[in-house]
């Protein structure tokens, strides 16, 4: 059996169960990998697959990365197959992929249900699609396989965050904070326990036991369960999210003790991008795209981790690409909306929020485009209304309560800004957008140590963003600090950090002018003069940098260089072309002016 064919079966064996066990979500990526095995090949992909499998491209190296091969040609169309008929039970014989050796992993096999348990069990199936979880339980009360087992516990989990969702609404409101729990977590957690000491446990009972320890605080626990559950039954990708979500460090990352199946690949490559491990998220997604090579799911992370480079035509591209691909697609849809708000490209923007309005309007996704969109606007009022009802959607829902944080502080308000951001850091305090709004958000009012605080963290989690170092300098050199010395060193951080705006060194050359460092301050002014002609740049940065450099050089009796840059100031009007007038009829008159030639 070829390596596709292995992965058709897997994947298709591993949907069903997924979707008989009510796991929607990771049936759905499942069988979406599974189309995206079944594409007539082309040209375009098996140049992905040499691309893939000779590793990460050279062209990075040179600092240009190329994506043209995200882009099929458009004569190449799907072809989904239509033979559904593979066993269930079939066990894994994955052929190793370019050097890479796989463990095989058996599926697991259905309980041996008589007529009447098989019965009461989708009796129960259909009470949990229609949210009678409760009903659910009770059915399969007496129930002692472990498929009907995991499916009760599930339900009732269920039941209970829903119980939990309710109370918190009546306590304080559709966005309040609230003491509620799911107070069926105890229940649950003994019974679970006393299952997996006792070896009855699947890998599903696995999972929910690790969701359970999870949500009690137990993260070590949880970790262990879920490793434990993912080894047994690789292909359940709501399990790996959940694991993940506890993977806060790149060490607690590479500590977990994973079978190496290809499903590893895809954790690796979300949990690195969750880690903001950008470029080693960006080589595993290319290599996985050798074996599924139209898969949408990896274009839009690729797409996602180029925005996050900062690549912004590369991925917009790509979204591109998805959409014509894709007219309907949602997932991601709110990345591509951040990057074309980003650009301020405005009618784009605008047809992707009439696109999603009319596909599935109450969608956290479609709501944050939305409101991005009203946001370009200038309207942050409506806004912030549509950030609102994304997180009554989904109260966990990260990206809504940042963004709308964001947009309190351009309405001043920043009590209610304040809030957001706290709600975001905590769904995920690895949010550094979060941390830097909040810092924003005490600097506004005044309080710079606090402010100084909320930057420092921000720059901890993404310390290759200029933005958190241009503040924190900021904040340094401002009245109340006068910290001029380190206000130096957070400009020099974020000079190194690819400074887009040119922020940084201007700054830096006027506090080295400023202490007296007239060499030091020279040299920054060259500096940013240098990056502004290369950037094909004007204006009053530049006359300001030929001005000083000017001044300089006629100082240190350099009289060449200081007419160079005097000559260059005649072409500009204002006060600084007549001072270098008159700074060129002093050179001319110097005893040093020999050294000109004629």
């Amino acid at each position: 059996m070829s390596s596709k064919e292995s992965y058709r079966v897997e994947l298709r064996s591993a949907a069903r169960h997924l979707s008989d066990r009510g796991l929607y979500c990771a049936a759905k990526w499942a069988l979406e990998l599974l189309v995206d095995l079944d594409v007539l090949p082309s040209a375009s992909s098996s140049a992905v697959s040499a691309r893939a499998s000779a590793g990460p491209s050279t062209s990075a190296a040179s600092g240009f990365r190329s994506f043209s091969h995200l882009h099929p040609d458009a004569s190449c169309r799907r072809c989904v197959r239509s033979d559904s008929s593979a066993p269930a039970s079939a066990e894994a014989a994955v052929t190793p992929q370019a050097g890479v050796s796989y463990v095989s992993t058996p599926l697991p096999a259905d309980d041996g249900f008589d007529g009447g348990s098989n019965d009461r069990y989708l009796l129960a199936k259909s009470y949990f699609d229609c949210r009678e979880y409760r009903r659910a339980v009770y059915v399969l009360e007496n129930q002692t396989g472990k498929k009907a087992v995991f499916f009760r516990c599930y339900s009732l989990y269920l039941a209970g965050e829903k119980r939990k969702e309710e109370e918190m609404f009546e306590l304080e409101g559709s966005l309040g904070k609230s003491d509620a729990v799911n107070r069926e977590l105890i229940s649950l957690e003994r019974e679970l326990s006393s299952l997996r000491r006792a070896g009855s446990i699947d890998s599903f009972g696995l999972y929910l036991y690790g969701i359970i320890l999870k949500d009690k605080g137990c993260e070590n626990a949880a970790m262990k369960v879920l490793v434990e559950s993912v080894n047994c039954f690789p292909w359940n990708w709501s399990a790996w999210l959940e694991l993940q979500a506890l993977c806060t460090t790149a060490d607690t990352l590479n500590n977990l003790n994973l079978k190496n199946h290809w499903m590893k690949d895809f954790f690796l490559a979300s949990a690195y991008q969750e880690l903001k491990m950008h470029e080693e998220a960006l080589k595993r997604y290319e290599r996985l795209l050798g074996v599924f090579q139209s898969s949408n799911y990896i274009q839009s992370q690729i797409a996602t981790v180029l925005y996050c480079l900062r690549e912004l035509d590369d991925a917009e591209l790509i979204f591109e690409d998805l959409l014509c691909k894709d007219p309907h697609r949602v997932e991601s849809m709110d990345v591509y909306s951040n990057l074309l708000y980003a650009k301020e490209s405005f009618s784009p923007l605008s047809f992707l929020a009439h696109r999603v309005s009319l596909t599935d309007k109450y969608r956290p996704e479609s709501c944050c485009i939305i409101a991005n969109y009203y946001s370009l606007k200038g309207q942050h009022e409506k806004s912030v209304l549509y950030f609102r009802r994304a997180v009554k959607l989904n109260r966990k829902f990260l990206s809504a309560w940042t963004l709308m944080g964001h947009e309190y502080v351009e309405m001043k308000n920043t009590p209610a800004a304040t809030d957001a951001y706290r709600r975001a850091i905590e769904i995920n305090p690895r949010d550094y957008r979060a941390w830097y709004g909040l810092g924003q958000t005490y600097e506004v009012m005044s309080m710079p140590f606090y402010a100084l605080y909320y930057f420092r963290k921000s720059s901890y989690l993404q310390p290759n963003d200029s933005r958190p170092w241009i503040a924190m300098a900021h904040l340094y050199e401002s009245a109340p600090l006068q910290m001029l010395n380190e206000a130096i060193k957070c400009f020099k951080r974020a000079a190194n950090c690819n400074d887009s705006e040119g922020i940084a060194l201007l700054q830096l050359a006027k506090l080295h002018d400023a202490l007296g460092h007239s060499e030091r301050a020279a040299f920054f002014y060259k500096k940013d003069l240098d990056r502004m002609e290369a950037e094909e740049r004007q204006g009053h940065n530049m006359v300001e940098a030929m001005f000083y450099l000017a001044k300089y050089y006629q100082t240190k009796k350099r009289f060449q260089e200081a007419e160079y840059y005097c000559r260059r100031l005649l072409d500009y009007t204002g006060p600084e072309s007549e001072t270098a007038r008159s700074l060129l009829r002093g050179l001319e008159i110097s005893p040093d002016m020999e050294h000109f030639g004629p």
